[in-house]
């Protein structure tokens, strides 16, 4: 009998900020928060520097990588309009 590990997901918060090139919102610095609250302030933070920024949410499994879902915790600022789309792509 092969014991099947159960998957095991894992949450990381990250905080991606936005930047003007040449005239358009692309995605600048990623960073990782330890907490949603930790990466909604953080990402606030961060769009006193940048034109924008946003707070996301992004469960997959531990072991493969594999993506279950992704949430927009929070935007700040300026961020692209498909924004929102490119994330479930």
């Amino acid at each position: 009998v092969v014991a099947r590990s159960r998957k095991a997901n894992k949450t990381t918060y990250v905080v991606q900020s936005f930047v003007m090139k040449r005239g358009r919102l692309v995605p600048g610095a990623k960073d990782v928060a330890p907490t949603e609250n930790g990466a909604r302030k953080r990402a606030e933070a961060v769009a006193t520097r940048v034109p924008g920024s946003a707070a996301i949410a992004v469960v997959a499994d531990d072991e493969t990588g594999e993506v279950a879902s992704i949430a927009i915790l929070g935007t700040f600022g300026q961020v692209p309009d498909d924004f929102a789309e490119s994330l479930t792509g």
